[in-house]
């Protein structure tokens, strides 16, 4: 499908990779080819998305960028929703081919008879970073006045990776990316020339009924899956450390005050909290808060409410939004942003856009970004090593070919 799926210059694959998490829904769902579109040039995306969505009812695949960051190297735009001609839908043993104007029939044929994927075994890509360590640790330890000083509570910092005059196959680094780091909100995303392929574990916001959820992952620790012991001690260290849950407590307390401005008056509840889930890569604390989504409000709403996401922000929101523009280099683009879709009764879900390449086949650029959550606990040097471990797996499958691993 993969292959096939290369003849469109727009399509979204969203896959589950068999992760069973709490309220999953589809194993796999790709949509392509837009029969109507709707691209959104500012950060004001609620109103324009309920009229589209009103005007051609039916199902929306698309994105949203994280706020005022479009002049990014990438340059997605703010936003981009669809409603794709082709829709494939997968859950358990059942596959559902939906088609504008083409028979079902015969795109399952093309699907089964196009040649699989060709795994490209010389890749050697090395990602440059944007700053120095020690220009890293300088901005940790400015952000940590503001927190000292009571600013804010914590700060999500990013860092940038890049690499010039790449050429890649999108669809065989997925492939390869899922094969190594499988993920419940994988993505597989293309708009023309751009690409970003994700090996997302993060839902950012889901409605299921009136019932709306959110799932933040603050608190990392690497897997050592050659050393039982070792990695048990992993998991232990994400349920003693207090730098980690105190993390994780403030960005359940941001999102139940988010949820809360659109939910019915107490229907906002903790539904697990700092539970441990374990990735190929690493150790991961996600909580589950829940709400009801009142009757006065759309479903644009909720997601306006929410966006963008505390777990890469922080908390208060609007000031660590203003601190984050003040001190990371470049602008985050689709990083942080979400892609997902809306169904035809208004359910939906998006995923956090992190652990991801984004390319520009045109431009043959290709970034990778990752970050942190800063309190006043907070080591720089920590925090630096922290930010590579999210991007091991993406630089080492860059940097060496595929033969030698």
């Amino acid at each position: 499908m993969l292959n096939w799926s290369n003849r469109f210059n727009i399509f979204c694959l969203l896959n589950s990779n068999n992760y069973t998490l709490n309220h999953s829904e589809w194993e796999l769902l790709f949509a392509a080819d837009p029969a109507y579109a709707l691209e959104l040039t500012n950060d004001d995306f609620s109103l324009p998305l309920k009229q589209f969505s009103e005007k051609h009812p039916g199902w929306i695949f698309g994105h949203l960028n994280y706020p005022g960051s479009t002049k990014d190297q990438i340059a997605f735009s703010n936003g981009y929703f669809f409603i794709p001609k082709i829709l494939i839908q997968v859950k358990g043993n059942e596959l559902i081919i939906s088609s504008h104007d083409i028979n079902p029939e015969l795109i399952f044929s093309e699907i089964k008879e196009t040649p699989v994927l060709i795994e490209d075994n010389h890749l050697d890509v090395k990602l440059n970073s944007e700053m120095s360590k020690d220009e890293y640790c300088e901005a940790i330890k400015a952000v940590k006045e503001h927190l000292q000083q009571g600013d804010c509570y914590e700060l999500n910092y990013c860092q940038s990776f890049f690499a010039e005059q790449v050429q890649l196959d999108p669809f065989v680094l997925y492939q390869n990316l899922i094969k190594v780091s499988p993920s419940p909100f994988s993505t597989l995303y293309r708009i023309n020339n751009k690409f970003c392929i994700s090996a997302s574990p993060e839902r950012f916001l889901k409605k299921k009924g009136d019932t709306l959820i959110s799932q933040p992952i603050k608190g990392t620790s690497k897997r050592n899956l050659n050393d039982t012991k070792a990695d048990s001690l992993a998991i232990q260290y994400l349920k003693e450390s207090e730098k980690e849950k105190s993390e994780n407590v403030m960005i359940v307390d941001l999102v139940r005050n988010d949820l809360s401005r659109v939910s019915a008056r107490g229907s906002v509840s903790v539904e697990e909290l700092m539970g441990i889930y374990s990735f190929p890569q690493v150790h991961q604390m996600i909580s589950t808060i829940t709400g009801k989504l009142n009757e006065a409000f759309h479903w644009t709403d909720a997601i306006d409410a929410c966006f963008p996401m505390g777990s890469m922000t922080g908390a208060p929101k609007k000031k660590v939004m203003e601190l984050i523009s003040t001190y990371e280099k470049t602008p985050r683009g689709l990083f942080s942003g979400s892609i997902g879709y809306i169904d035809p009764s208004g359910n939906f879900d998006f995923n956090v856009i992190i652990r991801s390449y984004f390319y520009d086949a045109q431009s043959r650029y290709l970034l990778v970004k990752a970050g942190g959550g800063i309190t006043i606990k907070s080591d720089p040097d920590k925090e630096y090593e922290e930010s590579l471990l999210k991007v091991e797996v993406l630089k080492k499958l860059l940097e060496s070919p595929k033969s030698e691993k």
